[in-house]
């Protein structure tokens, strides 16, 4: 059975691949694009929370609905522009609401981003960002080895803050964040994960998570790399159909 909303998303999906509208465009309201397609609002609804899905386009309230300002269609990546429904990017804090979350800082520097980094954060190549390395505990026992960069011009860190949850820094700042590009892999340990206790082992199968997630106008912000022992990780998600 072919659902309406599939082929409006289909419609929209094209055009912007297509290039009728660009990254950080604003597209035409719901009204416009259920009079355009000859449905209802509810149908054009459904479709947008699909490209939202894909990591197409997101919603900003009160101003309407915008192609991502990070994506770029690549024929050559059949995985580019998809994101997890796992979790949501509120980090440690967050996710371990009731426990006492606490933080070994193992690097918080800057320096110029490579032109991958400054490719997916969408900044200028002399434009400094942070490097921050640090290892998660949860009650006391190891929870992640988090390698995370983030623009400078986002916000000032200090050790104090990168100690504590830098994504309730952030918020409290008036930063809302929106989502991520959510990678979730498993691989094998190395020095790193051995020296912060992620695995006894090189070798060692360990859960991975890279991500790159951004603000509610679209601007990426941040991208990590998050190791887990693999003992004692798991996802859970929840699917709707």
């Amino acid at each position: 059975m072919a659902y309406k909303y599939r082929a409006v998303a289909d419609e929209l999906r094209e055009q912007i691949r297509t290039g009728k509208y660009a990254p950080g465009d604003l597209i035409p309201d719901q009204n416009q694009i259920a009079k355009d397609f000859s449905t209802t609002r509810i149908t054009v609804h459904k479709a947008l929370q699909l490209l939202m899905v894909e990591g197409m386009v997101y919603s900003k309230r009160g101003s309407g609905t915008y192609v991502r300002k990070d994506y770029a269609y690549n024929e050559h990546d059949a995985n580019y522009g998809k994101i997890s429904p796992i979790d949501k990017p509120l980090g440690a804090t967050y996710t371990n609401q009731g426990k006492k979350v606490t933080s070994k800082i193992i690097e918080l520097s800057a320096r110029i981003p490579t032109k991958e980094e400054a490719d997916k954060l969408i900044i200028q190549p002399t434009e400094p960002v942070y490097i921050i390395k640090r290892v998660r505990y949860v009650n006391g026992e190891i929870f992640a080895y988090e390698h995370t960069i983030m623009p400078t011009s986002v916000t000032t860190l200090t050790e104090e803050i990168v100690a504590g949850s830098i994504y309730g820094y952030l918020q409290g700042k008036g930063l809302n964040i929106a989502g991520s590009h959510r990678i979730v892999r498993a691989m094998t340990a190395d020095k790193i994960d051995v020296e912060t206790k992620i695995a006894s082992k090189i070798g060692e199968p360990i859960l991975a998570i890279n991500q790159l997630s951004y603000l509610d106008d679209g601007q990426p912000f941040e991208i990590s790399e998050t190791h887990f022992p693999y003992k004692t990780s798991k996802l859970t998600a929840d699917i709707t159909l």
